[in-house]
């Protein structure tokens, strides 16, 4: 210490740092040692939902076995987000994010280093030049109705049900109507959960689970069988969806890839510009 001309709080301070980072670790009556060699990645989910837990799964089993992850959630609080962003800063080695819609997002991102980062399944928010491995919430629901007209166009009328409670991107009511328009289909897009009243000879677009559990509720009242009195295109695959009912229709992107690609930017520190294909599943839903 008196050779460098560093005072012994400073160092201790230093010390202290590095142990808060896991780059050291203290022994009691011996002093600081680095520690084993594992890498610690900051992992940050919106909400942890089934079809997230498949992320999270392929994102760990792809992962070499000397990284460790600290997973955390935002639930779409800017607040919560902000904390736990500058908590974070400088103790990890990669940073993998999934970004929402809110105008003070970017500044909080870009406090960490491109080269950390990693931005995953919504692009928003996410500039030119940072990493992201994505998924595309407008053109592919088009094309996914488009390549399925004719099982669309046996149902009276096409119904997407965005509730009020979902952060799932507005950019697919575009598209969705689009499609509508374009190719003649009669269609509704409901907010309200009152109006979401399910009728004979109706396909539904549902992008959250809760309200597909609504939905199969209703189906139950009312002796519907989905696929034959009514229709119904769930977003997001789950383990459980083609179990359901003999099987859910699925929209939705490939989420076992998605956690592949974001292990292999941690692993490799490659730049990634990534779109994760999206498909539709067909079951007897539709």
């Amino acid at each position: 210490m008196g050779e460098c001309q560093v005072s012994r709080d400073t160092v201790f301070k230093a010390y202290a740092e590095l142990k808060k980072r896991g780059v050291v670790e203290s022994v009691p009556n011996r002093g600081y040692f680095v520690t084993k060699n594992i890498t610690k990645i900051f992992l940050f989910l919106d909400t942890f939902k089934a079809y997230k837990e498949v992320l999270f799964g392929s994102f760990r089993k792809n992962l070499p076995k000397n990284i460790g992850v600290d997973l955390h959630f935002h639930h779409y609080n800017i607040g919560v987000f902000e904390k736990i962003i500058n908590d974070s800063l400088g103790k990890y080695s990669k940073y993998v994010i999934m970004n929402f819609d809110h105008p003070k997002v970017p500044q909080l991102v870009s406090k960490i280093p491109e080269e950390q980062l990693l931005i995953i399944d919504w692009k928003i928010n996410a500039s030119e030049t940072q990493s992201t491995v994505y998924q595309d919430f407008g053109e592919t629901v088009y094309h996914c109705f488009k390549a399925n007209i004719d099982k669309i166009s046996k149902y009276q009328e096409l119904i997407f049900y965005y509730p009020e409670f979902t952060y799932h991107p507005k950019i697919s009511i575009d598209y969705f109507e689009l499609f509508c328009n374009d190719f003649g289909i009669k269609y509704n897009v409901i907010t309200d959960a009152e109006q979401f009243k399910i009728k004979q000879g109706g396909l539904y677009l549902l992008v959250s689970d809760r309200t597909l559990a609504n939905f199969l509720d209703q189906c139950e009242e009312l002796g519907f069988e989905p696929g034959r009195e009514v229709g119904v295109i769930s977003y997001n695959e789950t383990p459980m969806k083609k179990y359901v009912k003999n099987g859910i229709t699925v929209i939705s992107t490939d989420f076992e890839l998605m956690g592949k690609k974001a292990a292999e930017f941690v692993a490799t520190s490659k730049p990634v510009q990534f779109k994760v294909p999206t498909t539709i599943k067909l079951r007897s839903s539709l």
